[in-house]
């Protein structure tokens, strides 16, 4: 079936006042092979886009659909800004991870920071005693070198 392009004019030159804009009726042909279930004919493929059919462009494209439906669009952000938004995000991701390692100490955790307070205490004790000590008269500081050598002495005949 074959539609031949006729102008307005001609088709319709008596019966109908003459239109300043015609129409066309069918432009193209209709191929003759789409009735047909002729098995030697060769029908015609789509052609394949080199582009589209390329590895690249594949993964180029599939990462573009994943941060879209993300959410992340391209953007045209400057370098400078790109590192410092990636450095605050790891930050924020940092403290995060030590909150929720803080909160979850088990009991033998918990025990060990008691007892590492205790020898922190007793340390400072020891300081304050020494500097007091340091900070005493000399006539306090014989005495005490005193009482020692004397005690030490009462000590070695008995045994």
């Amino acid at each position: 079936m074959m539609f031949l392009y006729m102008p307005y004019d001609t088709v319709n030159k008596d019966t109908e006042p003459k239109d300043p804009f015609p129409i066309p009726r069918k432009i193209m042909a209709e191929p003759d092979y789409i009735d047909d279930d002729n098995p030697e004919l060769i029908r015609p493929q789509k052609l394949i886009n080199p582009v589209k059919s390329s590895r690249n462009h594949q993964d180029l494209h599939r990462e573009l659909l994943m941060n879209q439906k993300r959410g992340l669009a391209p953007q045209n952000k400057p370098e400078l800004q790109k590192v410092m938004e990636k450095r605050k995000r790891d930050q924020v991701i940092k403290q995060q991870k030590e909150e929720e390692a803080q909160k979850k100490k088990s009991d033998l955790e918990i025990e060990l920071l008691k007892r590492q307070q205790k020898l922190e205490q007793l340390e400072l004790e020891k300081q304050k005693i020494q500097e007091e000590q340091e900070n005493a008269p000399e006539f306090v500081k014989v005495k005490g070198n005193l009482r020692r050598t004397v005690q030490e002495a009462t000590e070695a005949p008995d045994s």
